[in-house]
């Protein structure tokens, strides 16, 4: 894989854009049960899922294998943004895989929008936990309208305030 670091900060951001990859990861200051709950519990996700001055609302969360998740992030001035995703795999307080699109109110995707199939990873050490998420898109082209929509400065944001809600809790 030919990663391109693409974020400096303290969530790292890679691409391969040969292999239609993105890649983050970040320690957060917490243990594993904690950022677990976070990314499982519906009323947790809500309160950090989404850049800054978003905010979440879950229509559905059923963290399992074939279970949804469907929510929508609503930005400052009213803008909706829609997601659904259906869990692949769960391994519990090891490994989330599952498809996210976009999709309007009623949880039907828009096709003419990139499918991700995401696996995010956590790992526990000496009390902090590492997040790391691989994204794989269909095609270089489908990676790059979602580099080109701001995937990394979204994504940064939202594990900040993942951060912050776990060293508040």
């Amino acid at each position: 894989m030919a990663l391109e670091q693409i974020s400096n900060e303290a969530t790292r951001v890679w691409a391969d854009k040969e292999a239609a990859t993105l890649v983050m990861e970040r320690e957060f200051g917490a243990p594993l049960d904690l950022v677990w709950k976070a990314w499982t519990e519906p009323e947790r996700i809500e309160q950090w899922w989404g850049p800054r001055d978003w905010k979440t609302k879950n229509t559905r969360m059923d963290v399992r294998p074939g279970g949804t998740w469907h929510y929508c992030m609503t930005g400052p001035g009213g803008m909706e943004s829609w997601g659904h995703a259906t869990y692949r795999e769960i391994a519990d307080k090891q490994r989330i895989v599952y498809e996210d699109a976009f999709s309007d109110a009623s949880g039907t995707k828009n096709t003419d929008m990139p499918v991700m199939v995401i696996t995010t990873e956590f790992s526990e050490r000496d009390g902090k936990t590492t997040v790391r998420s691989s994204t794989q898109f269909a095609s270089p082209e489908a990676l790059q309208s979602v580099l080109d929509m701001g995937v990394v400065a979204g994504a940064s944001q939202t594990w900040d305030r993942l951060a912050e809600f776990v060293e508040r809790k």
